[in-house]
């Protein structure tokens, strides 16, 4: 059961979720085939490639808890945001406290569809949540309970 539904209140639904996108592999991934290509065919730099390969292979790790262990939530009650298996970060704002919300895309974000999302609420709490997929999906959802 996720973070999202364990914390439910009385009477709330989720009605939007949202992911952490899939390029937090990128990285690792290019770390893990160039340090097979260096051990393969590195010659007498075999030993680095593997020193690429263990690192990549670490970071892929980190990398998938991390996909895994965050959740994005807009449900008709209040926004929740949570990240993190061991240091935890969690954001959950009640609907009629939450201002504004701000999408933060590059290029390379547009072309992919990931950005970072920030829900600003009344006390001036603003949090930025990285890597979001469709982020500007998520706006919508949040922007759709502000107006209901």
């Amino acid at each position: 059961m996720s973070y999202i539904d364990r914390n439910l209140l009385t009477n709330e639904q989720v009605l939007h979720r949202a992911y952490l996108s899939r390029t937090v592999f990128i990285a690792p991934t290019v770390l893990v085939f160039a340090g097979l290509a260096t051990f393969v065919f590195g010659g007498g730099v075999a030993l680095a490639g593997v020193a690429v390969l263990m690192v990549g292979l670490y970071g892929w790790i980190k990398a998938f808890i991390r996909y895994k262990t965050s959740e994005f939530g807009v449900t008709n009650k209040r926004v929740i945001m949570k990240v993190g298996l061991v240091r935890r970060t969690s954001v959950e704002i009640v609907l009629n406290k939450v201002e504004s919300v701000s999408v933060d895309q590059g290029i390379v974000g547009r072309l992919f569809n990931f950005g970072s999302v920030a829900v600003v609420g009344t006390g001036g709490t603003h949090d930025p949540f990285h890597r979001i997929a469709a982020p500007m999906q998520f706006r919508r959802a949040v922007q759709e309970q502000l107006a209901g």
